[in-house]
């Protein structure tokens, strides 16, 4: 009896290590989750901080889409929606990422997705302080501590937001 045991344990600790290493193949439905995802995403964060910007004057969402300290392209005079159009590719691999990593290692783990989004989304805070010191055109000063909170709760939102999309639309 005590060896049939043993061997139950052993046979349930398997199965748990397998499924948490276990592998599960991607397929092109969670990509394209992960596309709409980071999508809707990147949009909510644009035009939470253009809201914030225009109704306090704190340039956030001017921060969000500034790319004139990149070599190449940052030399050019970018229409808004051009801007505006690389922020939204850049959530798109976020996005993405997202998406792989949820799908095959915490599928149906709904607190470690939700925790992963954040994770996932806090070097995005901390983008503040290059982006601002590296920016030519006029972006906040580098410690105002409402622009930072204002960027961070931006990012937060993102984050919640891509939880939420790619949550309700896992299958």
């Amino acid at each position: 009896m005590n060896g049939l045991k043993l061997a139950q344990m052993k046979e349930k600790k398997a199965e748990i290590l397998n499924f948490i290493t276990k592998k599960k193949p991607m397929t092109n439905g969670k990509i394209k989750l992960g596309l709409i995802a980071g999508t809707i995403s990147g949009i909510v964060l644009g035009f939470l901080l253009k809201i914030i910007e225009a109704c306090t004057g704190v340039l956030v969402y001017t921060l969000l889409l500034n790319i004139d300290f990149i070599p190449v392209i940052g030399s050019y005079k970018w229409p808004e929606f051009m801007e505006f159009t690389f922020h939204v590719i850049i959530s798109l691999i976020i996005g993405v990422v997202y998406s792989i990593i949820s799908y095959r290692y915490l599928h149906k783990r709904k607190v470690a997705q939700l925790i992963f989004s954040y994770l996932l989304t806090l070097p995005t805070v901390f983008l503040y302080f290059p982006l601002t010191y590296l920016a030519e055109k006029p972006t906040p000063p580098l410690m105002d501590l409402v622009a930072i909170a204002y960027w961070t709760l931006g990012h937060i939102v993102y984050a919640t937001v891509l939880f939420g999309v790619y949550t309700i639309n896992e299958k």
